[in-house]
Formats: C-alpha cells, sequence, structure tokens
C-alpha cells in the first residue's frame, strides 16, 4: 500500500510533465511560425491595443517556453505551476469570451487552425484545473517537508 505522500508526489510529477510538456510544444509551435501570424491570432480576440499585441507575439512564445520548461525540471515549482495557471485562467476566459461573443477565431493555442469550440474549451479547461491542482499540490508538498 501506498502512502498518501507518496500518491501525492506521483500525481504532482505527472502533471508537472504532462503541462510542462504542452506548454513546450505550444511555445515550439508558435516559434516555428513568423511572429506576425501569431500576432494575427492575438489580435483577433480584440482585447489589445497593437503594441500590446506586438509584445505579447513577441514574448508568450518564449514565456511558454521557459515556464514549460522549468515545470519539466521541477524548478521553483510553485511559481511555475502558479504561471502556468494564472496563464491558462486568462486564455480560457478570453476563449470563453470570445465563443459566447460567436467569434470564429484560431484560439491561437498550437498554431494555425485551431477553431475555438466546445472541444477547445473542454481542452484548455481540463489544463486549467489540471494547472490549479498542481498549483495546490506544489504548496502542500513544501508546507509538509517545512512541516517534518
Amino acid at each position: 500500500m501506498t502512502s498518501p505522500s507518496k500518491t501525492l508526489r506521483a500525481v504532482t510529477l505527472v502533471l508537472r510533465i504532462l503541462l510542462g510538456a504542452v506548454f513546450v510544444y505550444a511555445a515550439w509551435t508558435k516559434l516555428r511560425m513568423p511572429w506576425e501570424l501569431f500576432a494575427m491570432e492575438v489580435d483577433s480576440y480584440q482585447v489589445l491595443p497593437l503594441k500590446v499585441v506586438e509584445l505579447v507575439a513577441h514574448s508568450l512564445p518564449w514565456f511558454e517556453l521557459v515556464v514549460g520548461l522549468l515545470l519539466i525540471a521541477g524548478f521553483w515549482l510553485r511559481s511555475a505551476a502558479a504561471a502556468i495557471t494564472l496563464l491558462l485562467a486568462v486564455f480560457v476566459a478570453l476563449m470563453v469570451r470570445a465563443y459566447a461573443k460567436g467569434m470564429e477565431i484560431n484560439c491561437g493555442c498550437f498554431g494555425p487552425g485551431d477553431i475555438i469550440s466546445w472541444k477547445t474549451l473542454l481542452r484548455d479547461g481540463s489544463m486549467l484545473a489540471a494547472g490549479l491542482a498542481l498549483t495546490v499540490l506544489s504548496f502542500l508538498r513544501r508546507r509538509q517537508a517545512t512541516a517534518r
């Protein structure tokens, strides 16, 4: 029989690897295309001024790559998990807004051709739930380590 702490460590490891890999892949898909294409996807949400759209298009893929790698490596876990969760919360909120307004746009998650639908909302909502779980587990793990 396994102890609860071993189970929590195993779940944390799985969530870290899965979410980290997803974010590394998402960053890779954006970095291999011209930044202007990603900027068009960001701009299609119609929430940011052009200068901010350009800044996001240039910097977001690199941020996703770094945070994804941090998750996979297990470094700065609480910060990386919280950053992933915050990003996913913003992404999901923007996607829900666009879907509710009937906007037929690419979500921008994994490159062109990923139109926002109930499937993309379910996928990203599931990742948000996983991110929340990972964030909570990373803080619990820290608390358990200091309690010993």
